[in-house]
């Protein structure tokens, strides 16, 4: 593999990389804002710190990526496959993204923040979620097998349905509201 061009500090606004090609690098400190990169490569680019802002990466290409440190505010990462990227050293958060249909399939989450997000059918199973937080996010058929979800908060997550004999849930926090979700399994109704 070729070496990797390197940017740092740079902010990138309003640019169209499925029209324009994106530049497979390892970018440090950088901003993305207003980008579109919808089917894009991303594959094999190292991201550290950065941050992208009402961003479309929806079926981007994320095999093999680095994402250090990144933050997604307000994007749109429909179809994302994460479980995918290079998990070492992995360390997102997300807040008022759309993840639907997106993959984290056995994936190591420690502690990730997901917050009013949309994950409408994400696929969360045999992940390690311990410690996450899922803070008004809607989680609508988002799939949950075999999934570690020790400490993890639901108290401000919605449409989410858990099975407790399935899942590791031990000191996970759930809303009074929200226990339903626990026992849709048993074909129970709750007042």
């Amino acid at each position: 593999m070729a070496d990797l061009e390197y940017f740092i500090d740079k902010d990138f606004s309003n640019i169209n990389f499925a029209k324009d090609g994106f530049t497979p690098g390892e970018y440090e400190n950088c901003k993305f804002e207003k980008c579109t990169f919808p089917k894009v490569k991303l594959s094999e680019s190292v991201f550290i710190n950065c941050e992208f802002i009402s961003c479309d990466l929806t079926t981007s290409n994320i095999s093999a990526a680095v994402f250090r440190d990144v933050k997604f505010n307000n994007c749109n990462l429909t179809g994302l496959q994460f479980d995918g990227c290079n998990q070492l050293l992995l360390s997102f958060e997300f807040t008022g993204c759309q993840l639907n249909r997106s993959s984290f399939f056995g994936m190591k989450l420690h502690k990730i923040e997901f917050t009013k997000c949309e994950m409408v059918e994400v696929d969360f199973g045999r992940a390690d979620l311990s410690g996450s937080s899922f803070n008004d996010c809607d989680l609508h058929n988002a799939v949950f097998d075999n999934t570690n979800l020790s400490k993890c908060d639901f108290r401000k997550a919605s449409n989410y349905s858990i099975d407790p004999e399935n899942n590791k849930i031990s000191k996970a926090k759930f809303s009074s509201m929200g226990i339903s979700g626990l026992l849709t399994k048993y074909d129970i109704e709750i007042e």
